[in-house]
């Protein structure tokens, strides 16, 4: 798995992919919040997007739209472990709608996108995945959660990461 935004940032195809998403203001906001541990909710998302991108675009999937969702999937703007401007309802349940909406807001997102967008925390999220690459990203961006919530101790993630290839690959 590739955690380093500069060895993202050196892939100028998948740059290319999401530039007109890196310039939007709400994406850059993504930078202010924290998602896991120390990790930005910009950087997990990038992390997430470009992961599912790279596996996507090896199994011979829509890469674009996983790489394009996977940027905006966490794209909810709020500190999620407060409860402020009369937000209800647990964040698990509940940011993916508020991230599809946000996206929606910035840009034209295909079938493809906003159901991976929708339902990347299946199963938490009731609608089953429509999509071979929303399957995909919802483990990747499981994946990630657990690595940051975890970063500086002492675990195996690369096993739950080999767990996930081989679940795709089957």
């Amino acid at each position: 798995m590739i955690t380093s935004r500069e060895e993202i940032l050196q892939d100028k195809e998948y740059i290319e992919i999401i530039s007109e998403l890196l310039k939007q203001e709400k994406v850059q906001k993504m930078k202010q919040y924290r998602q896991h541990h120390n990790v930005s909710c910009f950087d997990h998302c990038l992390y997430v997007s470009y992961n599912t991108y790279l596996i996507c675009k090896k199994s011979d999937l829509d890469y674009v739209s996983a790489a394009r969702a996977g940027l905006l999937h966490d794209l909810f703007l709020y500190d999620w472990r407060k409860r402020e401007n009369g937000r209800k309802g647990l964040h698990a349940f509940t940011h993916p709608k508020e991230a599809l909406k946000q996206a929606l807001s910035i840009t034209n997102l295909n079938s493809k996108e906003q159901d991976i967008i929708k339902n990347h925390m299946w199963p938490v999220t009731p609608e089953l995945p429509k999509y071979k690459e929303t399957f995909i990203i919802t483990l990747v961006d499981k994946y990630f959660a657990v690595a940051e919530a975890f970063i500086g101790k002492n675990i195996k993630i690369k096993k739950i990461y080999g767990a996930i290839l081989r679940l795709i690959e089957t």
